[in-house]
């Protein structure tokens, strides 16, 4: 999840949250979601286009992603009314869903005809549908994982990518071109703590090395000889030839050092494929993109998406429906293309984007890299075993980030030296068995 493009920009605000207009309740919609730049657009783009066409006023409230994660959830798990819309991710509609605070789409957005439901990236709407079968939130833009690469670099080392790299690849990779050029390491990983900092990538690497956080019958398996081979890999990797200051390192930090030249290889997001090849980047043109490497397993990139979920509890259910369809809309694509760029377009969700030739001239070194990233994947299945719950980087329980982010600090203070994996993980099965004992009851 690319959480340091959205911690990295400041607070901005349209309006606050406010109360039913007076035509009934259906000419408003109060919107709470997180400031990062595709949202931002939105907010620039929404009078001139959805208000003027429909007459529904939208009040935006906009934070940074931890704060606004909090905020939502004490707004929806309290069922405040405040707030018709909200920002979720796949990570929060199982749970959300499951505990009735949020309204279903099937009969309002997903059955319009000019919507085109069909056209969501079938993963997507995987991803965002409850329990009960039905549909509870529609993707604003998605993304999911792929190793990204300096190809002049590669050619003055004389080695090559391959198309589907296994990790050991990427590890042998690492050692040949670290030092190529002066100053730069071989590859950048995350090791900054947070569930959505280290152990995005991390637990990618997990699944792909036949571990997971717990089995199918919710026994922790954090310290399982699996899970540690995987972690111990990636500590090992970064140690030796990752970038300096690793264990603060996260997104924004990687992606500021593949385009300063000061890293060979990142694997990460794929949606950081647009700041590399923006017109102002160092590195525009110089950067391959190869699947997210693999050792047990076909694939192992991971499913994300900022996406609009409807309140249950909201007051303006009508108005809301409205501005999740067109937010989410082919229309909107089309909007933000002409008033800003293909470039710029919150891609990641819909075939017809990157069926669109004008979409894939201006996103041609990696939008068919991560057209087939995030149609490869299953969030029901992510590794080599049965899982309780949904998700590839996270599992998808409420319980899941607090846990996670505990366990990230340990991790990290083993790449800085601090203390072993198996200290770091010994301390993480504890964590997890209380989480297991909650769902084995």
């Amino acid at each position: 999840m690319s959480v340091g493009v959205a911690a990295a920009l400041g607070l901005s605000a349209c309006g606050g949250a406010g109360g039913s207009s007076a035509s009934g309740g259906d000419q408003e919609v109060n919107v709470l979601m997180v400031n990062n730049p595709q949202m931002i657009d939105l907010q620039k783009l929404t009078a001139d286009s959805f208000t003027k066409d429909t007459g529904i006023e939208v009040n935006y409230t906009v934070l940074p992603e931890n704060d606004v994660r909090a905020k939502i959830s004490q707004e929806f798990s309290s069922q405040a009314g405040q707030y018709d819309v909200a920002s979720l991710s796949n990570y929060e509609v199982p749970s959300y869903s499951a505990n009735g605070w949020l309204t279903p789409l099937d009969d309002t957005v997903a059955a319009s005809s000019d919507f085109d439901q069909s056209d969501i990236l079938e993963p997507m709407t995987k991803a965002l549908t409850g329990e009960d079968g039905k549909l509870y939130a529609e993707p604003f833009y998605g993304e999911s994982s792929f190793l990204m690469y300096r190809t002049d670099v590669f050619e003055k080392a004389g080695v090559t990518m391959p198309e589907n790299p296994t990790w050991q690849e990427v590890a042998d990779l690492a050692a040949q071109v670290d030092g190529v050029e002066d100053g730069m390491k071989g590859i950048c990983l995350r090791g900054q703590p947070g569930w959505g900092q280290i152990f995005a990538p991390l637990t990618t690497v997990v699944n792909t090395f036949g571990g997971t956080w717990f089995d199918e019958d919710w026994d922790a398996q954090v310290d399982s000889p699996e899970f540690a081979a995987a972690v111990d890999f990636y500590v090992k990797l970064v140690q030796e030839h990752g970038e300096s200051g690793a264990p603060q390192a996260g997104f924004t930090e990687c992606l500021n050092n593949l385009q300063q030249g000061k890293v060979a290889m990142w694997y990460d997001a794929t949606s950081a494929a647009g700041s590399l090849e923006a017109d102002d980047s160092p590195v525009k043109g110089k950067i391959g993109y190869a699947a997210a490497p693999v050792v047990e397993t076909d694939s192992s990139g991971w499913l994300y998406t900022w996406a609009w979920g409807i309140q249950k509890a909201g007051k303006n259910q009508d108005a809301a429906a409205k501005f999740v369809e067109w937010a989410s809309s082919k229309e909107y694509e089309e909007l933000v293309a002409e008033k800003i760029g293909w470039s710029s377009v919150p891609a990641g969700k819909r075939a017809s984007t990157y069926d669109n030739p004008d979409y894939q001239a201006a996103a041609a070194p990696f939008y068919q890299q991560t057209e087939d990233a995030i149609t490869s994947v299953d969030p029901d299945n992510p590794g080599v075993q049965p899982r309780p719950a949904p998700g590839i980087q996270f599992v998808a329980v409420p319980e899941f980030a607090d846990m996670a982010t505990q366990v990230s600090q340990d991790v990290s203070a083993a790449i800085a030296g601090q203390q072993t994996v198996e200290e770091a993980l010994s301390t993480g099965q504890g964590l997890a068995e209380k989480v297991s004992e909650k769902y084995q009851e």
